[in-house]
C-alpha cells in the first residue's frame, strides 16, 4: 500500500516554491522520495531550499522563473529535464492575493481598483495556466499529474478579496475543464485536479488575519469561529492531500477539488 503513495522515480516541479506554503509542498514531495524543481523568482530562496534537501539526500534544483514569462518557464523546464530527464508533476502553486485586489473597509465597490482586480487575477489564473502549457506536455507524453491551488474564497463569498475569488473560481472551472480536454486526448495517462486551502498563515494575509502583536484582526477571529476545528491551519496539513493526488495512490482521480479547510466550507455559521 505504501508504494501506491511513494513519489520515488517522480519529478515534479512546483511553482510559488519560495513561499510558505510552497516551502511545505516540496517538504512533503521530497519526504515522499520525489524530485523537485522549486520554481519562483527568489533565487536565494530557492536556492538555499534546494540545497536543505540535497543535504538531506534528496534531489532538488532551484529554477528561477516569473510564472507569467514563458521564455523564462521554458528556461525552466530545459533545465528540469537535463537535471532529471523527465518531468511527472506539476504544483501550480505561485498566485495569492494583493493590496490592488482588496476592496477596502467601506471602500466603494463602484469604483474599484480595477487595473488591480485584473492583475491579481491574472496572477492566479494565467500564473496557473501558462505552467500547464509549458510543462504539461511532457506531464501528458510520460504521464503524471498536475495539482492546481483553489482557495475557500472560490465558492464561498469571503469579503472584501474580489479579485483573488475570481482567480480562484476560474481555477475551479480550468481545473474541470482542461482535466476533461486531456483525458479525451491522453486517456488516464495524466491529471488534474485542485487543493482548496481553508485559512492558513501566509505573508499575503498576515495583515488581514492578525494584529502586529500576533493576536488575531477582527477579520481573523471571524475566520477562526467559521472553522469547526476552531483554528487556522498549518501548511505542513496540506502534504497528506497534495503527495495523494500526485502520486498512483489517486491514478482514478481528475477534475476534482479537495477540501483541507478545518470544515469550513461544510459549515453554514449555525
Amino acid at each position: 500500500m505504501n508504494a501506491q503513495f511513494s513519489l520515488q522515480g517522480k519529478a515534479v516541479i512546483v511553482t510559488g516554491g519560495t513561499g510558505i506554503l510552497g516551502n511545505s509542498f516540496i517538504k512533503g514531495i521530497a519526504a515522499a522520495g520525489g524530485a523537485i524543481g522549486i520554481l519562483g523568482r527568489n533565487e536565494e530562496v530557492a536556492q538555499a531550499r534546494a540545497t536543505a534537501i540535497t543535504q538531506t539526500g534528496g534531489k532538488a534544483i532551484a529554477l528561477i522563473a516569473d510564472v507569467m514569462q514563458e521564455s523564462q518557464l521554458n528556461a525552466a523546464r530545459d533545465k528540469m529535464l537535463d537535471a532529471f530527464g523527465r518531468i511527472d508533476g506539476l504544483v501550480n502553486g505561485a498566485g495569492g492575493n494583493m493590496p490592488e485586489g482588496v476592496v477596502p473597509p467601506g471602500g466603494d465597490i463602484f469604483n474599484l481598483n480595477m487595473e488591480g482586480m485584473r492583475k491579481v487575477m491574472d496572477l492566479n489564473l494565467y500564473g496557473t495556466l501558462m505552467p500547464t502549457q509549458v510543462f504539461g506536455r511532457t506531464i501528458a507524453e510520460n504521464g503524471g499529474s498536475i495539482v492546481n491551488i483553489s482557495s475557500v474564497s472560490s465558492t464561498s463569498a469571503i469579503t472584501r478579496v474580489l479579485g483573488y475569488s475570481m482567480g480562484k473560481s476560474a481555477i475551479d472551472s480550468y481545473t474541470r475543464w482542461f482535466a476533461l480536454e486531456m483525458a479525451n486526448r491522453y486517456g488516464d495517462k495524466v491529471r488534474m485536479n485542485a487543493l482548496v486551502p481553508g485559512f492558513f498563515l501566509t505573508e499575503q494575509n498576515r495583515t488581514l488575519l492578525t494584529n502586529p502583536d500576533g493576536s488575531f484582526t477582527s477579520r481573523g477571529e471571524l475566520i477562526v469561529q467559521n472553522t469547526p476545528f476552531k483554528r487556522l491551519g498549518d501548511p505542513d496539513e496540506l502534504i497528506g492531500a497534495l503527495v495523494w493526488l500526485l502520486s498512483d495512490a489517486s491514478s482514478f482521480v481528475t477534475g476534482t477539488t479537495i477540501n483541507v479547510d478545518g470544515g469550513f466550507l461544510a459549515f453554514s455559521g449555525v
